[in-house]
């Protein structure tokens, strides 16, 4: 046994860099011309659609609904700020949205979870969408956890919350081959420091939701989406403000939800927005030394890295 292991060892990463090689080419032409073609496609109509998105008071969530209602469909807005969430309600009517319903409801809460896709499915008597949008971060060096109910909090909101909306608006979805787009965040695959806790909740929800969609098959689409940096309350805050983070481009919010809408019409699998954030991830896997290298110096020991929480 010990041999075989031995053996594999060496000869499997030969035959997976041959069959690289040999399939890499005819595989970016498939996908050139399936990009090419769906870009000619028309999209999906969402006129009498209903969409229920998470965290809509504010950032990306907020412009999804603005870029939703632009397109026709109907839509139920869920945060806990339910006076910011009247107001989004309101735009988005005035940009046309038919209907824009507001739950106030809290994801982490497995109980409100099941309440906001009841009474979306009450009023509205369908679920089309489902965008598991609602997100929570806090910049912070590992050693310094003080108080783990807040550490909690973010895995509450960020992974767990995706996971009890998903699984009580299955069944609705499913009625009407919906989908279900899920932001993620480039954080799941980069991991830097500081964002540890909030980077392991998206990795979480990336792996729950790549297993989810071998499960479900055609039956429901799922769209995960890697933001970059994004103009959101998030990309405001004393972390991204004080270090070297801020002199990365950062994208407009209704730009941001002009691709995800898109690219969930289209029923992509995968979206990274902006798309040029995609090459971080190889640098990860080809030369991870170099990218810790890079965190640890940008991060932790220039004099702008703060050791304030965010």
């Amino acid at each position: 046994m010990v041999f075989i292991h031995k053996f594999l060892n060496v000869v499997l990463p030969l035959l997976t860099l041959v069959t690289i090689l040999l399939f890499l080419p005819p595989f970016f032409i498939y996908k050139l011309f399936n990009y090419t073609i769906k870009a000619f496609r028309q999209t999906e109509k969402l006129a009498g659609k209903v969409v229920l998105i998470t965290g809509a008071s504010s950032g990306i969530g907020e412009h999804l609904a603005y870029e939703y209602a632009k397109r026709g469909a109907s839509l139920a807005l869920a945060a806990r700020r339910e006076d910011r969430l009247r107001a989004v309600a309101a735009k988005a009517v005035g940009l046309g949205s038919p209907d824009a319903f507001v739950i106030r409801a809290d994801v982490s809460k497995v109980e409100d979870c099941k309440r906001l896709v009841d009474e979306t499915v009450n009023h509205f008597g369908q679920l089309d969408y489902l965008i598991n949008n609602a997100g929570a971060l806090q910049a912070i060096l590992i050693e310094d956890f003080t108080e783990f109910s807040k550490i909690r909090s973010i895995m509450d909101i960020n992974f767990w919350g995706s996971v009890y909306c998903t699984q009580f608006a299955i069944p609705h979805l499913r009625k009407g081959n919906g989908k279900i787009v899920v932001i993620s965040s480039i954080g799941a695959w980069l991991s830097p420091p500081r964002l540890g806790i909030y980077s392991a909740s998206k990795a979480a929800q990336l792996c729950f939701f790549e297993a989810l969609k071998a499960e479900l098959g055609s039956d429901i689409g799922i769209t995960i989406v890697s933001p970059g940096l994004i103009e959101s309350e998030m990309t405001k805050d004393e972390f991204f403000s004080q270090t070297r983070v801020k002199g990365f481009p950062v994208e407009s919010g209704e730009m941001c939800a002009k691709a995800i809408v898109e690219s969930a019409c289209r029923g992509e699998m995968y979206l990274t927005e902006p798309y040029w954030w995609r090459v971080t991830f190889w640098f990860k896997v080809i030369l991870p030394q170099l990218v810790q290298y890079y965190f640890h110096l940008t991060l932790i020991r220039m004099p702008w890295a703060s050791n304030k929480d965010a």
